[in-house]
């Protein structure tokens, strides 16, 4: 999954960009990650969920890689060796196959400089028309078109994903068109690249990389796949949903049944994005996001964004009052949207929290939300036409 650097699962500055679970993969999606980065971002994780079968094949890495030292780019690179002293002892890997896989890793200067740039910016507030721009990136007809077709052609594992986790079908196709608009972009690095450079050669966040960097290598021993061909983000994340490693063994599954979880393959994405939010506290049947009624000088004395909690009656005492029946008594998060001529509020309910679990962004989530609205609208009508 980030999710996406959801790509989240969890940065929020700097590689505020892809992680996840992710947005993951492109770069002009900067405010959009650190997902599932998809990784998916997430505090406090829940019990992970695995596919109910249990795989009994022998753990046996797949590839021909052998080597007596390192070699290539990473070559002399003593906290490479460690690492490999490290995954020897604890996962019990080769390890000649693993200084021969990682002589054939590449290390990609384009992501450090990237990232470097990126992690100069400083953190601020939103800036007028800044919800105007992030949203002309989604709301278009490219990934709200791509998103009915996509429901035509899937729309039996769509339902059954919405039956088993109370995710509604329009939701998981919001972070599919967001992330990789359905599969037409999913990435063109190397995950072990990505992986590798980022654990050795990015200083601020090279330890999380190398856990990413030891979950992707156990993923791919489990799922028997050679760890040098899966393509992905810039930051390592995944498949259509843009999962990290780490997203990927707690809450990827086999939706499609063949004994295998497959991010790449739509159904398996469409079980594994709805686990993910299950497994993130959605709530079936309860409301998102609402519009809120009263004066926009009530809104502007509060503080707005993730980090603050509001009850309902504190928000009601303020002046506000919410476009809605939900007579919920769970904590409300105000929302600050800075269109080009107008700043407008919203108030974010428990399920639109969720959501950012996947990408820890208000604007990422806010881009879901309504893409899942505009997608169903537009599915309906075609139905009915």
């Amino acid at each position: 999954m980030k999710h996406a650097v959801t790509f989240s699962t969890r940065l929020c500055l700097g590689l505020s960009l892809l992680i996840f679970c992710g947005c993951a993969n492109q770069p002009e999606k900067s405010q959009a990650t650190d997902k599932n980065t998809h990784s998916p971002t997430q505090q406090n994780p829940p019990q992970q969920s695995r596919s109910a079968t249990p795989d009994l094949r022998p753990l046996v890495s797949v590839g021909g890689y052998k080597a007596a030292s390192v070699s290539g780019d990473y070559a002399g690179y003593q906290a490479v060796n460690r690492f490999i002293d490290f995954m020897v002892q604890k996962h019990g890997f080769d390890r000649d196959y693993l200084t021969g896989l990682f002589s054939k890793a590449k290390r990609k200067q384009w992501t450090l400089d990237y990232l470097a740039k990126s992690d100069r910016s400083l953190k601020a507030q939103p800036s007028k028309g800044s919800w105007s721009r992030y949203r002309a990136k989604f709301l278009d007809p490219r990934h709200i078109n791509s998103g009915v077709s996509f429901w035509h052609k899937h729309q039996h594992a769509l339902q059954r994903a919405s039956r088993q986790y109370g995710v509604p079908a329009e939701y998981i196709l919001g972070i599919m068109a967001v992330e990789t608009t359905f599969g037409s972009y999913v990435g063109s690095h190397r995950v072990i690249d990505a992986l590798t450079t980022l654990a050795f050669d990015y200083r601020r966040r090279g330890e999380y990389f190398r856990g990413e960097l030891e979950n992707f290598l156990v993923m791919a021993r489990s799922e028997h796949i050679d760890p040098a061909k899966p393509i992905g983000s810039f930051a390592g994340a995944m498949g259509l949903g843009q999962f990290m490693p780490s997203s990927f063994l707690e809450w990827a599954v086999d939706f499609n049944g063949d004994g295998h979880r497959d991010l790449w393959d739509p159904v398996d994405s469409i079980g594994s994005v709805a686990n993910y939010f299950a497994q993130h506290g959605w709530q079936p049947g309860q409301p998102v996001v609402s519009s809120v009624r009263g004066k926009p000088a009530a809104a502007s004395n509060l503080e707005p964004g993730l980090d603050h909690l509001y009850s309902l009656k504190s928000l009601t005492d303020s002046g506000l009052s919410l476009n809605t029946n939900c007579h919920c008594d769970a904590p409300l998060r105000l929302l600050w949207l800075r269109h080009n001529s107008n700043d407008e509020y919203r108030i974010g309910y428990p399920n639109f929290y969720v959501i950012t679990r996947y990408n820890q962004s208000t604007h990422y989530a806010m881009a879901v939300h309504e893409l899942a609205q505009a997608i169903k609208n537009a599915y309906h009508n075609a139905k009915r036409g």
